[in-house]
């Protein structure tokens, strides 16, 4: 089972931006945790990140027909992107929205997510394990 892990602007900046809300580890070191997860839940997987939405919108056009399913943190896009929305809708995979914080603690505008209009599983506020809790639904629930 092959899994597309897509994150948004700014989570190449984990471990300098906002320490207080995402931590000291770094962009790296979720690439390194998610890689692991999937290794021990037997997904192949393949991640990117982008701090252009046009080129997370080609990632989920071009993952249609490679991937079994995404799991995407669309960081400041999930607020924003009817464009991201529409992507998902359009190949119509298995879809697992993950944030490293809890976006609904925090300011009002954080709470529309118009990848969860789509998305069958949203994971808020566990930090890294949100990744290995999305990889883990997604292995138990795509057909």
């Amino acid at each position: 089972m092959k899994i597309l892990v897509l994150n948004g602007p700014n989570l190449n900046m984990l471990g300098i931006r906002e320490p207080q809300i995402y931590g000291s580890k770094t962009y790296d070191d979720l690439v390194d945790y998610i890689r692991v997860e999937a290794n021990r839940l037997g997904l192949e997987v393949e991640v990117l990140q982008s701090n252009y939405e046009g080129e997370l919108v080609t990632a989920i056009q071009n993952a249609y027909g490679k991937f079994d399913g995404i799991v995407i943190n669309a960081a400041a896009y999930t607020h924003t992107s009817v464009a991201v929305l529409d992507a998902l809708k359009t190949v119509g995979l298995p879809t697992a929205e993950v944030h490293l914080s809890d976006v609904n603690k925090r300011e009002p505008f954080r709470k529309l997510s118009y990848v969860g209009l789509y998305a069958q599983k949203t994971v808020c506020g566990k930090g890294f394990d949100g990744y290995g809790e999305c990889l883990s639904w997604l292995k138990e629930n795509i057909k």
